[in-house]
């Protein structure tokens, strides 16, 4: 594991004892039965006619500082949603990455596609949390989780009813994952080390996973060549959040990224 992403899993054990405090588990089970049902994010990406986008509300990251802080997330979801978008990954980390779990629960009462939990997921209360704010899917990093870890929030997550995104960068990671034979793996194009991004990540591991799976790359995907390059190597679904967030024209952006324009 990376220094960076040591840090961030350090202080986000920190802050899920600080939750389990403020709203035991107990309350939110009790809130279960009132949450929103659960949309099929998966297959949601599988409809696509053309690349499967997963398009993020991410206002800043520890690699680009502040991204766009200006932004209402609920506007920009509804942009990606009218735009032709598969499906919206809502970043709720708030030290390292600006989010907020209530832009989530904001944002799935305002637009017709699934919506994804993109943060740092470490105990099955965060997966409790996500299915209470509305969330239809969560990320899983295998980079994060032992294999033990990995299978329990993978598992208690689909008991909930939600799908799993699980992303791996390190290529010794991805024997893990496959054992679990989730729908959905993704490949983050970013070293977790370097912070240096390149396609030629997600290029190389496509080969290496079952046709069963839908193959999604995650950053540094910046144009519609992007996208073809990543095509011919079998990727069938992409997630872009700095490159759609620092649009003027975002929804002119989702529609050249996913063939429309």
């Amino acid at each position: 594991m990376s220094n960076v992403l040591a840090e961030i899993c350090e202080n986000k054990r920190l802050e899920i004892e600080a939750a389990k405090v403020a709203r035991p588990e107990a309350e939110l089970r009790a809130k279960l039965a009132s949450a929103p049902p659960v949309r099929d994010f998966a297959e949601a990406l599988r409809r696509a006619p053309d690349i499967g986008l997963i398009a993020e509300v991410k206002k800043a990251s520890p690699s680009a500082g502040a991204i766009r802080s200006d932004i209402n997330p609920v506007d920009v979801a509804r942009t990606y949603d009218a735009a032709g978008a598969s499906c919206i990954s809502c970043l709720t980390d708030e030290k390292y990455f600006s989010g907020r779990l209530e832009y989530l629960t904001a944002i799935r009462s305002e637009v017709s596609i699934p919506v994804l939990r993109k943060d740092f997921i470490l105990d099955r209360y965060q997966v409790l949390e996500a299915r209470v704010a509305g969330a239809d899917a969560i990320l899983l990093i295998a980079e994060c989780l032992t294999d033990c870890q990995m299978r329990e929030l993978y598992f208690y997550a689909a008991e909930l009813g939600m799908e799993s995104l699980i992303e791996i960068y390190e290529p010794e990671n991805l024997d893990r994952v496959l054992k679990l034979e989730p729908a959905l793996l993704g490949v983050n194009n970013r070293n977790l080390k370097t912070m240096e991004v390149s396609l030629d990540h997600s290029m190389k591991l496509a080969a290496q996973v079952p046709s069963s799976i839908f193959f999604i790359s995650e950053s540094g995907i910046k144009s519609r060549a992007d996208v073809e390059r990543l095509k011919t190597a079998g990727v069938r679904g992409i997630l872009v959040g700095e490159t759609l967030m620092r649009q003027g024209d975002i929804a002119g952006k989702v529609r050249e990224l996913t063939g429309q324009s």
